[in-house]
């Protein structure tokens, strides 16, 4: 028999329908049950993608001894992290109070009144070293929970006392000293010989490197790049940048970026393509290129949905083991490719005999460019064939609205700079998406077929999308997506401001959680906080309205301490910040010239906002601006004081105005 979840909406809910617990989505209902019966509520979150999440449902939710004893002294609410961040923040930051530590699949035990007690995370079937087995800690809880009710009431009060403190708020601006101070704190963090910063496991610093070339091209500053370059240049060539199909997994379980986490998730391959465009922009390089490329191609193909949005996640399993999807032993590559080829290949990738992953099998790497072009392409092609006869990994088709539009403003960008009208069209499709399903009253996190769910939007999702629709104006001209654009920051300013400085993660009008949460650091996604600076700098520059510069500059001020503290958990701040010393530069592309309106994108200025349109377009920025003798112009301008308009492309760049 199925349980409640076989109704969810979300694809992870849907994999625990068929589990003997008896699940609850989270929600009213669920709380009311805990109370009437008496029970404490047992939270799982977790995602589709994830690796142990499906391992411990394997091992627990699916046993129905443990299940019966759930059933029977909790009331059990599975939660999709990724529909529901504001709950999943929330008791995170408590299992990590709690215990140090934090991460997926999580067990939090709460109060019928959602006060936590109790966090953890995987917990096996068996005791393991100085693990409890899974069915030890539910039987400690039960007990707990019947003989010592007082105590544990206590504890839930104490944590939610804790979670309920505010930081001291916000600082000042962000000056020139505080962000080459960053630079410096980086410089020490990073590891010149692998790329990245720290040690395993190593994630992808998407956002800190956009501040650090946004820092090199303000400054010159040449320590900034060469972080740049080493740490794109070995994600690229590591096994976690997929060699045959292009895409990142999610992060790397070693220092060397050789053996990744296998899932792939959507805002990482949004924001990674953003990052490999803007290097090549800034450096001419042809592995930024390719890549860039390659990921646009890999959003496409492996993550677009019928209704023109993009799917979540690409699990990391297949066949019951990680990764089987993504690596090769000698012999498949000699199956594949013959004798002469498969050798040529296993040298070329980095395949052995004894294996670089595990099972004997490795994965793919590409640490240096083929000394045969043609013949790598005819490999590559043959090798991605002969993989198409495994079984994919699952896909989690959710449509989630922030990750979607990273991938619209990603995609936009793309289209015009790498003048493939194909992630154009692709990446205005999505907006439009967005626009129709996500926005209602308020803004829907997430939708799946076409379909809304009931899940408000948070603040990152207001920040992301209207940079994004900001984006599609600014290659379509269209005047509707400022519209749409100015509506999400309006609703922001109105229902998410914090009367003490910066803003909250959820809206005033949205469903009423044990605390509302309030986090400015940038993890793997941009914060609400560092989104919507981003977002108020590009419509301040599209309309010239005060209001939305002073929001930007409140939002930066509100991650001030932490961008000067921790600068690898600020790089969106610290990004947005390089925006504000540069100007931003807000530039005016007045006619129809492709060529003209991808120089003006190819401008490397931080921040800098391209909005292309025509004589007359109702638009704040085209006011008072023409074409030249009928030609397209370009106004460079700075606080809406504009330079001589450019009709020559290479003048533009040759002038490097935004500089």
């Amino acid at each position: 028999m199925t349980n409640r979840l076989a109704q969810a909406q979300s694809p992870y809910l849907r994999q625990h329908a068929d589990n003997p617990v008896d699940w609850w989505e989270w929600g009213p209902e669920a709380m009311e049950e805990a109370r009437r019966t008496d029970r404490p509520i047992l939270l799982s979150v977790g995602y589709a993608a994830c690796h142990w999440c499906h391992v411990m449902a394997h091992e627990s939710f699916e046993d129905p001894a443990t299940a019966a004893f759930m059933n029977e002294h909790f009331v059990n609410i599975k939660v999709d992290r990724e529909e529901r961040p504001d709950v999943d923040a929330i008791y995170m930051q408590a299992t990590q109070a709690m215990t140090g530590q934090g991460g997926w699949p999580m067990t939090c035990v709460l109060t019928p009144e959602g006060e936590p007690f109790f966090g953890g995370t995987y917990f096996p079937p068996e005791p393991a070293g100085q693990h409890p087995a899974f069915t030890q800690v539910l039987q400690a809880l039960a007990e707990a929970w019947q003989d010592r009710r007082e105590e544990i009431v206590q504890v839930g009060a104490q944590v939610r006392a804790f979670l309920a403190e505010r930081g001291a708020g916000g600082g000042g601006a962000l000056s020139p000293d505080h962000l080459a101070g960053a630079v410096e704190a980086l410089v020490g963090e990073f590891d010149s010989d692998a790329g990245g910063f720290g040690s395993a496991p190593k994630f992808p610093p998407s956002m800190v490197l956009e501040f650090l070339l946004r820092h090199q091209a303000r400054t010159g500053d040449e320590a900034s790049l060469s972080m740049v370059d080493r740490t794109c240049e070995a994600m690229a060539r590591g096994g976690m940048y997929d060699q045959l199909g292009g895409g990142f997994a999610r992060y790397s379980v070693d220092r060397s970026w050789r053996v990744p986490h296998f899932e792939k998730m959507l805002y990482d391959n949004a924001l990674l393509l953003r990052v490999y465009l803007h290097w090549w922009r800034q450096t001419g390089s042809p592995l930024g290129e390719r890549i860039a490329r390659e990921t646009a191609w890999f959003l496409l193909r492996e993550l677009r949905t019928a209704e023109g949005g993009f799917a979540s996640a690409l699990d990391a399993d297949s066949d019951g083991h990680e990764g089987t999807f993504y690596v090769w032993n000698p012999n498949q590559l000699m199956r594949a490719l013959g004798a002469d080829d498969g050798a040529w290949a296993a040298s070329l990738l980095g395949v052995t005999a004894a294996g670089t992953f595990e099972r004997g099998l490795s994965t793919l790497q590409l640490l240096e460019e083929p000394d045969d072009p043609e013949r790598w392409e005819r490999v590559r092609a043959a090798l991605l064939d002969a993989r198409e006869t495994r079984t994919r990994p699952a896909r989690d088709d959710k449509v989630v609205a922030a990750w979607n539009a990273l991938a619209v403003s990603a995609l936009v960008e793309a289209g015009v700079l790498l003048e493939e009208p194909a992630f154009l069209e692709a990446g205005v499709e999505a907006a439009q998406l967005l626009w129709r399903v996500h926005v209602r009253d308020g803004v829907v996190r997430t939708s799946r077929d076409g379909e809304a769910s009931r899940n408000a939007g948070v603040l990152e999702d207001h920040g992301t999308m209207a940079e994004a629709f900001i984006a599609v104006l600014g290659v379509t001209g269209d005047p509707a997506w400022l519209d749409r654009a100015r509506g999400l920051l309006d609703r922001v300013l109105e229902h998410f401001a914090d009367p003490d400085g910066g803003w909250f993660d959820t809206a005033d009008d949205a469903e009423q959680l044990l605390v509302r949460p309030q986090d400015p650091s940038d993890n793997v996604t941009p914060s609400g906080t560092s989104s919507v600076a981003h977002a108020m700098l590009a419509m301040a520059a599209v309309t010239g309205e005060p209001r939305y510069r002073e929001a930007a500059e409140d939002s930066i001020a509100a991650a001030a301490p932490l961008a000067q503290q921790v600068p690898r958990y600020a790089g969106w701040t610290l990004a947005a910040a390089e925006a504000v010393l540069a100007g931003p530069a807000e530039v005016a592309v007045v006619g129809d010239d492709a060529t003209l309106h991808r120089a003006a994108l190819g401008l490397t200025t931080p921040g800098a906002i391209v909005v292309r349109g025509d004589e007359g377009a109702a638009i704040p920025l085209f006011e008072a601006k023409t074409r030249i003798d009928g030609r397209t112009a370009v106004y460079v301008c700075r606080n809406h004081t504009c330079q001589r308009p450019i009709t020559d492309p290479a003048e533009l760049v040759a002038d490097d105005q935004v500089q």
